[in-house]
């Protein structure tokens, strides 16, 4: 009795139950995928062919334990009709589910109830190999029909082409004769326009150079002129500057200390900030420029500009981080510079540390915002003096525009504190 670990093999079966394993298999071919190279040709004949010609193969690729398993898979699904007892042998040993050991076993007795003598074997052996290698050769000789038929179209295929290719050949030659023809015109026409356009080349050449006498002259009569201006200017300014100092010696003025901004500074609570990293932003070099210029004002919103520029580290440490990176700034510009940040609603102590020189930072009252006491302080500055106002808050940046302050970016500020 076979077992589970040794199933009889496929070729030990008898010839009707083989015929069987054979057919059923046949039946589901075209539904299995990734059949083998052996198979693929077998799974695209008619039905009723892929049994008779594709005996050898299938017989071969059943021995994959694989092959055998996708098609016990689709005979579960569609069981077949076991009227025979050859086909319940050949359901049993292609599906191997349950006792089919004993299933398999009862059918084969049915099928060959006597153990055939040595001479009958002999010849059922002859038999089928005389059966398989007919088979084959019909099968070889199906396949060289069929490739013969593939060979056939293909050559078929290649004439068309051919011929296709000959009568675009001779279409590409007749325009190419019609192109060159084509060419040889308009290179005489391109002669006879290259010519004219020489001729006119060297007149305009000439028109150029006198042109070009005539602008030096006047190049140099408006030099004169400018110079004499600026000589004239250079006068005024001078006169005005020595009236100034004059005057400034007359009065006995004593030198100008504090802002117009410390009456709204005193009242806020003083603060500190840190640090900055490598930013960039376009107007960077235009700010600087600002911020150079005689007794100029920099107003920052503190958290408006650390939370853009640190957004992931905490409020003290964007704070130290601000503070820190404007001191390198206020040093190269000398600029008059205030920071305020929101004191928000809290009560407490507010952390005070020594600020780089020319840095304020402030707290904003309780209740007040930040961005209240930038306007105060923009609006307590005199007309005319340079005052920048960095915050990323359009509506501020509006009221203090409005106020006669320019406004920078914070991405303006994080290239120059970098």
């Amino acid at each position: 009795m076979p077992t589970s670990s040794s199933p009889v093999p496929l070729a030990q079966l008898p010839e009707p139950v083989r015929a069987r394993v054979v057919a059923l298999t046949a039946d589901v071919l075209p539904a299995l995928g990734q059949l083998p190279p052996s198979l693929r040709r077998v799974a695209s004949f008619a039905p009723a062919r892929r049994a008779r010609l594709g005996t050898t193969a299938i017989t071969t690729a059943l021995r994959d334990e694989d092959l055998r398993g996708r098609v016990a898979s689709h005979l579960v699904v569609q069981p077949p009709s076991a009227t025979t007892a050859a086909d319940r042998a050949a359901v049993a040993w292609l599906l191997r589910a349950g006792a089919w050991e004993e299933d398999l076993a009862s059918a084969l007795a049915e099928v060959a109830p006597a153990a055939p003598s040595r001479e009958q074997t002999e010849v059922v052996r002859l038999r089928e190999r005389l059966d398989a290698a007919d088979r084959a050769a019909r099968e070889q000789r199906a396949m060289h029909r069929a490739q013969l038929d593939e060979v056939k179209a293909e050559n078929t295929t290649l004439r068309r082409r051919l011929g296709e290719a000959r009568a675009a050949e001779r279409a590409a030659r007749a325009a190419g004769e019609q192109a060159a023809a084509e060419v040889a015109a308009l290179r005489r026409d391109a002669g006879d326009l290259t010519a004219a356009q020489e001729k006119e080349v060297r007149r305009l050449r000439a028109r150029v150079a006198e042109l070009e006498a005539g602008t030096s002259a006047d190049r140099r009569a408006v030099r004169a002129e400018r110079d004499e201006a600026t000589v004239r200017a250079r006068v005024l300014l001078e006169t005005v500057i020595d009236a100034a100092a004059g005057l400034r010696r007359e009065l006995a003025l004593p030198t100008v200390t504090g802002a117009p901004g410390d009456r709204v500074e005193a009242g806020l609570s003083p603060g500190v900030a840190d640090g900055a990293r490598v930013l960039t932003g376009a107007s960077a070099g235009l700010l600087e420029q600002y911020l150079a210029m005689p007794r100029a004002r920099l107003i920052v919103d503190g958290y408006n500009v650390s939370k853009s520029v640190w957004p992931t580290s905490p409020l003290e440490a964007q704070r130290i981080r601000l503070v820190n990176g404007l001191a390198p700034l206020v040093a190269r510009t000398g600029v008059d510079t205030t920071v305020v940040f929101d004191a928000g609603n809290a009560s407490g102590a507010r952390p005070v540390v020594s600020t780089p020189r020319g840095v304020r930072v402030y707290f904003s009252p309780e209740g007040v915002i930040a961005d209240d006491v930038i306007r105060d302080l923009v609006g307590a500055e005199p007309p005319g003096r340079v005052v920048v106002v960095v915050t990323g808050d359009q509506a501020v940046l509006a009221d203090v525009t409005r106020a006669g302050a320019r406004g920078a970016s914070v991405d303006a500020l994080a290239a120059l504190i970098s």
